[in-house]
């Protein structure tokens, strides 16, 4: 295991990463993006964009057509970002509009030609460009921005301040392998915008070292002796010549990577363009994010008269907007009022309800349960006929009497008393005509019509119920109706008291008119047939 880190260690690192964290805050951050439909090449000029402004861009920003720019405004603030780079296309040109958050001011260019990385790099006969270059920040060059004029000045503000600014005192040329060239040209009022890739290399020495240098050994056979190399440096190719001057050449303060760049040495600074390459030409700039005033145009001039009015104008928009908001604050003010009033009146009316509830449940709790009510009651019922010594009034505790109502409608069904020369076999037999016997499905008899029809007389409602006494001694049942007159049966049977399939005792009784009244006894032809069933003749 590693030692542990000291507590002064532990500080260092603390410090250091608060430094870190303010250094990164400090530096200038950028959003690169597209407002409506703007083409598949205009969206990869977008993407190359990005790549020159990395790495304080966000260069994998999704953009959704429901987006509207005060989404990015609100997301900048969180993350530090401090200009926008917005794309647009018309059917006539593809602008770009440069703004400062969060309060402006946004600069509007038209582009007027534009060419993409792919491009670039396709038509050079030998570029350089690798990851390494796009971890640091490039350096920003700007070019005849000193000329008179407010705008030229406030552009060239715009431009430095997009990029991180460099100490030359500390900044290490180690991290610099980019750079950002932006030349503006009076007479035509056009802005161009390069992107270039450095490159130093020594000077000061034959060709021939530079190829030892560089690890490149040459072919030193029609050589008699190394100094031939040196002093000559034969046999190198055409392409190979020197192509640095003074406009180059320069003395490197520290020392650079690559094989002799040292320090107080002459090396010779290369650039290779590497793209995008954009033609900018300033149309017009605006106060805030694209909203206000407008300070300077190019095609269009206002006089002072003219630019008052705006001015006027601008004002009277701004006070009726203020009118509206207070109007719609006082709005708001007495819809809340009202509703605090309803709400107040609402408890004030639920409390006197839960107030006269509680007075009406003197006598019984509402919060009890009707069982326990029940129980209660019967307690109260048992002690009052101890007490007194004679059965307590219905009216006096209803809850025993709702209980013992609920016990009998709820309560086993009675039985019902036989007759006196009757038996269980025979009531079960003779307890539901519409049972199936032994033999099959009843048929209908020629008197089961009658029979129908004596059933459904109210007369016979008050009638008591009876069974014909038996003969024999055996055990019998009453005939179903029209059993007499059923003869389609095979050989004779006798019937032994049994039954097939559900139980008396386990179906419910049901009973719908006759019920309580055990003595009434059945009539119609049915009921005085034998209790044998022959086979017919037919």
């Amino acid at each position: 295991m590693g030692k542990s880190k000291t507590k002064n260690q532990k500080k260092a690192r603390t410090t250091a990463n608060h430094v870190a964290e303010e250094t990164y805050g400090a530096i200038p951050h950028s959003f690169v993006f597209h407002r409506g439909q703007v083409g598949k090449n205009v969206g990869q000029l977008i993407s190359d964009v990005r790549r020159v402004m990395e790495p304080y861009t966000a260069e994998s920003l999704k953009v959704r057509k429901k987006n509207v720019l005060k989404d990015f405004v609100a997301i900048a603030g969180p993350l530090g970002v401090t200009h926008f780079m917005i794309f647009s296309k018309t059917p006539s040109s593809v602008n770009v509009r440069l703004a400062r958050l969060p309060k402006g001011p946004t600069l509007h260019f038209r582009v007027l030609k534009y060419a993409l990385i792919k491009d670039v790099v396709s038509s050079l006969k030998k570029h350089r460009m690798h990851e390494q270059q796009f971890t640091h920040h490039p350096l920003l060059i700007l070019n005849n921005f000193g000329s008179d004029g407010m705008h030229i000045k406030l552009m060239a503000t715009m431009f430095q301040n997009m990029f991180p600014t460099i100490n030359v005192h500390k900044v290490s040329l180690n991290n610099i392998k980019r750079c950002v060239l932006l030349n503006y040209n009076p007479a035509s009022q056009e802005i161009e915008f390069r992107h270039y890739s450095l490159k130093v290399v020594p000077v000061g020495m034959s060709r021939g070292v530079k190829k030892l240098m560089q690890e490149k050994f040459p072919n030193m056979s029609k050589f008699e002796d190394i100094s031939e190399l040196l002093m000559k440096g034969a046999n190198l190719s055409e392409s190979e010549a020197e192509q640095d001057g003074e406009h180059n050449i320069t003395e490197l303060p520290q020392v650079y990577s690559g094989r002799g760049n040292m320090a107080s040495q002459q090396s010779a600074v290369r650039l290779t363009e590497i793209g995008p390459r954009m033609t900018l030409q300033l149309t017009k700039i605006q106060e805030g994010m694209g909203e206000g005033n407008v300070l300077y145009h190019t095609i269009i001039s206002k006089t002072e008269e003219e630019i008052q009015e705006i001015l006027n104008r601008k004002e009277a928009q701004l006070k009726e907007k203020e009118d509206r908001r207070k109007k719609q604050e006082q709005n708001v003010a007495e819809k809340k009022a009202k509703r605090d009033e309803h709400k107040k009146k609402s408890l004030q009316g639920i409390k006197k309800k839960s107030d006269d509830a509680e007075e009406d449940s003197e006598v019984e709790d509402p919060g009890m349960q009707d069982g326990q009510a029940a129980v209660e009651s019967d307690d109260e019922v048992a002690y009052y006929r101890q007490a007194v010594g004679e059965e307590p009034d219905e009216d006096m505790f209803p809850g025993a009497r709702k209980r013992r109502n609920a016990d009998k409608s709820h309560g086993p069904v009675k039985k019902r008393k036989l007759s006196p020369g009757g038996s269980a076999s025979k009531d079960r037999g003779a307890k539901s005509p519409k049972r199936v016997g032994p033999g099959g499905p009843r048929r209908d008899g020629p008197g089961q019509d009658k029979q129908r029809k004596a059933w459904k007389k109210p007369r016979d409602r008050d009638k008591p119920f009876g069974k014909k006494p038996a003969t024999g001694g055996k055990p019998f049942r009453a005939k179903k109706a029209g059993d007499g007159e059923n003869r389609f049966g095979g050989k004779k049977r006798k019937f032994d008291g049994k039954t097939t399939g559900m139980k008396n005792k386990d179906r419910p009784f049901k009973s719908k008119s006759h019920t309580g009244n055990p003595g009434f006894k059945k009539r119609g032809p049915g009921a005085k047939q034998g209790f044998k069933q022959k086979k017919g003749k037919g």
